[in-house]
């Protein structure tokens, strides 16, 4: 790249890192995408925060909770995109998420000084969550969030810390719960009427069969979205990622973006250029981005 054309990425940014200083970002970043991009989203965000967005990390973990539960001899179970989390589960699950996977993206953010700090959603009550209920069954310890502790989390950011957070809830009989983490990032996003959630995953985006085959959509509206899961074009595992879009936009958040992990720098591709990548969920109204 020549230094003229660095030079005009750079303004091509500069009206949206006028329009976005000191909002907050949720940015969930999924166990699915947790790859060889690592170094760049971790870049990404420490690059947003330098540029005066807050950022907010909700991290998942899935393979490799998955890849301990083989292990010990443990079935991996999921209903629509749900880890079905008996008692033996859920401390895999803990020690996964809140045991290696956080410390690890931690230091991976202080190694180049991000200034990130490590949290569970027990701490400090952080996620609040219930049981949730399946219409398929009793599917175990798995968690609804009902409460996030903003003070908390607004505390952090105030000091220019960059929250990392493991979908793990507490109910208010002190019990942990495992929370989907698409679930967790949408509640923390709405909770903190964030102006963007992020959804980093190992697809580009939303997918529509087109005449050559799927295409991303790269934006939608929220009605549009209860459509095609009323159809079922969407399903599986996309089913917990637009529901916490819905939940995430009914609840205060300005925007939702579905994105790759693997797209090298997508995160700012998707914030800063005007072409963008992925998927843009808007609310009803289509808001502008």
């Amino acid at each position: 790249m020549t230094e003229e054309a660095k030079a005009a990425v750079l303004v091509e940014a500069l009206p949206y890192i006028q329009r976005f200083a000191g909002k907050i970002f949720v940015i969930k970043y999924g166990g699915s995408a947790m790859g060889g991009r690592l170094t760049d989203v971790i870049l990404d965000i420490i690059w947003l925060k330098q540029v005066g967005i807050r950022p907010v990390v909700v991290h998942g973990g899935g393979k490799e909770i998955t890849a301990m539960l083989e292990k010990l001899g443990l079935p991996a179970r999921f209903v629509d995109g749900l880890r079905v989390t008996d008692e033996a589960a859920m401390d895999v699950v803990e020690m996964v998420l809140a045991g290696k996977v956080n410390p690890r993206l931690v230091a991976a953010f202080n190694r180049r000084d991000g200034g990130a700090v490590g949290l569970s959603g027990v701490d400090g009550g952080l996620l609040r969550v219930v049981k949730k209920h399946h219409p398929a069954g009793d599917i175990g310890f798995v968690g609804e969030v009902v409460d996030v502790n903003t003070e908390l989390l607004e505390t952090l950011l105030d000091k220019r810390l960059i929250p990392v957070i493991a979908p793990i809830g507490v109910d208010e009989e002190g019990r942990r719960y495992n929370v989907n983490a698409d679930e967790a990032a949408g509640a923390v996003a709405g909770a903190l009427k964030a102006e963007k959630l992020f959804l980093i995953t190992d697809v580009p985006g939303i997918l529509r069969e087109g005449p050559s085959g799927p295409e991303v959509i790269s934006r939608i509206t929220s009605e549009e979205i209860r459509r095609l899961v009323a159809s079922g074009e969407i399903r599986g595992g996309m089913i917990p990622k637009v529901q916490a879009c819905l939940a995430a936009l009914a609840a205060g958040a300005k925007h939702v973006h579905i994105i790759n992990g693997e797209d090298p720098h997508a995160l700012l591709l998707e914030v800063f250029t005007d072409r963008g990548i992925g998927t843009m969920v808007l609310p009803e109204n289509g808001g502008a981005s």
